[in-house]
């Protein structure tokens, strides 16, 4: 089995182990062990919320050089997502932004938020499919298809069976380079996607179950940013390349995703915790009226993301503005009689979950471990206070069951025991 690459990393030399991450970690995947933080890969969905809080800087996101880019040996397309043109202060034009990616050295670029806009279109055409389990989940962020395939087993078959705009952009960006230039080899075309966050480029370094990615390189979008800057040339009128909408642009912050699936049923939240919120209520049937979901693991959506430069708020703001002068899309997958119909390479099979942790394959010894970890963690004091380097106390009986801590680590416990005076020799 191929182990799964994820794109946060700890810098141990920075750890003093505060404790910080352990707390703010939605998927308890962070252990202080040894006087320094250890995240758990089998747990980690790669959010970058650790990145977030970290006061020490001791947790970093992994992506690849710009200096890998193969500029002028191969056909670099570069896929910037709509979240980069709200890091740029008085930006008066898309145009300007994707001008300065071909100043780079791309010899093409290929608008993410062009394919965001087919993606609404498909998505508003499979919301017309019967029987579709309700509602339905946006597979857009990483963060949500990972958390959902390892909490949430009765989620699995609601969220949407598509590729993210993302992927789908990369696909559509490779067709259109062999297209134009037929003299292209597949192997000529090297696709690079500008990253505003860590979960992306997990994905697209591990790809799902039955693909991979199209994506060749991943790039983070501080690093970008600060490259545009040094050689976009705003006094001068840039080439007419922008195919974007407003749909399209509206991806890049929360709600811009389910306001274009033209359902006022709908739900759209952002911030990891929140996430969890609406996923552990949609579990319990707490949303029976609501068609489709967005949810954001990012505060703002992907304007919030760890990779990006800008105040996501100011970047939300700054987007918005772009917005006034654009027309409602640009992309359109209809036919000429206005049929749409959702290419099958585009579809994905249903997630699959998997159990972040096993106590056992045998049901009868899986229920006996269970039983230890409940007697356990009814002794513990159950306040939750992260001294023993576990996220709570259910946490740390689970660690001490599969053999990963002591009973005595426990702080709380041994501050009760020391405070208790000996016994006298009559109460012996």
């Amino acid at each position: 089995m191929i182990a799964y690459r994820h794109s946060v990393k700890l810098n141990e030399s920075k750890c003093n182990g505060c404790s910080t991450c352990l707390k703010r970690c939605p998927a308890e995947a962070i252990r202080i062990r040894d006087g320094h933080a250890f995240i758990m890969a089998e747990r980690c969905i790669d959010c970058g919320e650790c990145i977030r809080v970290c006061p020490n800087k001791a947790k970093k996101a992994v992506f690849d050089p710009i200096d890998e880019i193969p500029f002028h040996q191969k056909y670099t397309i570069a896929l910037p997502p709509p979240s980069l043109y709200g890091q740029f202060d008085h930006l008066d034009e898309i145009d300007s932004v994707l001008q300065g990616l071909l100043d780079l050295g791309f010899d093409d670029v290929f608008e993410v938020s062009a394919a965001a806009e087919l993606h609404s279109e498909y998505t508003r055409q499979y919301m017309k499919r019967e029987n579709i389990p309700k509602p339905v989940i946006s597979s857009a962020c990483p963060v949500v298809t990972r958390l959902i395939s390892l909490r949430y087993p009765y989620l699995c078959d609601h969220v949407m069976p598509m590729l993210p705009p993302m992927e789908m952009a990369a696909r559509l960006a490779r067709r259109r380079a062999l297209e134009r230039n037929p003299h292209l080899r597949h192997d000529d075309v090297f696709v690079v996607f500008i990253s505003p966050c860590t979960a992306k480029v997990s994905y697209i370094k591990n790809g799902d179950a039955e693909h991979r990615s199209a994506v060749d390189l991943v790039v983070s979008m501080g690093d970008i940013y600060f490259r545009l800057i040094d050689v976009m040339k705003r006094d001068v009128s840039a080439v007419d390349l922008s195919r974007t909408g407003k749909i399209g642009l509206s991806w890049a912050s929360v709600g811009g995703e389910a306001t274009a699936v033209f359902n006022d049923r709908y739900l759209a939240a952002d911030g990891i915790e929140n996430v969890h919120k609406v996923l552990e209520e949609i579990d319990n049937a707490v949303f029976p009226d609501i068609d489709f979901v967005e949810l954001n693991a990012c505060p703002g959506g992907c304007v919030g993301g760890t990779m990006t430069v800008a105040n996501p708020f100011v970047a939300k703001a700054r987007l918005r503005t772009l917005r006034h002068y654009l027309p409602v899309t640009r992309n359109s997958a209809a036919d000429g009689e206005g049929r749409v119909t959702i290419p099958d390479h585009f579809l994905t099979e249903t997630l699959t979950y998997q159990p972040v942790s096993t106590l056992s394959d045998d049901r009868a010894e899986a229920m006996r471990l269970m039983g230890e970890i409940q007697s356990l963690q009814a002794e513990l004091p159950g306040i939750d206070c992260g001294g023993c380097g576990a996220p709570s106390c259910y946490a740390f009986a689970a660690d001490v069951i599969a053999g990963c801590a002591r009973p005595d680590e426990c702080v709380e416990l041994l501050r009760r025991s020391a405070r208790q005076p000996e016994k006298t020799e009559e109460q012996k």
